[in-house]
């Protein structure tokens, strides 16, 4: 499995864009039923800090996301925004869980 983990913060006024654009990411990847992902994405109380903490079976499943043209769009749109802090990226381990992930 490999998980990822990344946060950053966006300008006050781009959070509200950036939520529609990993929306969209995951409409996509729910449309297209993929295999061995689980996307999900979080907002801090500060209302403009995004965590991201995917899970994928492996290396091939966290490509198809990142070869989506709904995530492309995302990244790029984020690049472009000017951050207020620039994503921190994390590659943590499973210890252990209460449920089955795939």
């Amino acid at each position: 499995m490999k998980i990822v983990r990344v946060q950053y913060t966006t300008r006050p006024e781009f959070a509200a864009r950036n939520a529609e654009n990993i929306a969209a990411v995951a409409a996509e990847i729910r449309s297209l039923n993929l295999p061995g992902v689980i996307y999900t994405t979080y907002l801090m109380p500060d209302g403009k800090t995004f965590m991201h903490l995917d899970h994928f079976t492996n290396e091939e499943a966290h490509e198809s996301v990142t070869g989506l043209a709904s995530f492309k769009h995302f990244a790029e749109e984020l690049h472009a925004s000017g951050l207020e802090a620039e994503p921190v990226l994390l590659l943590p381990g499973l210890v252990a869980s209460s449920g089955e992930f795939f």
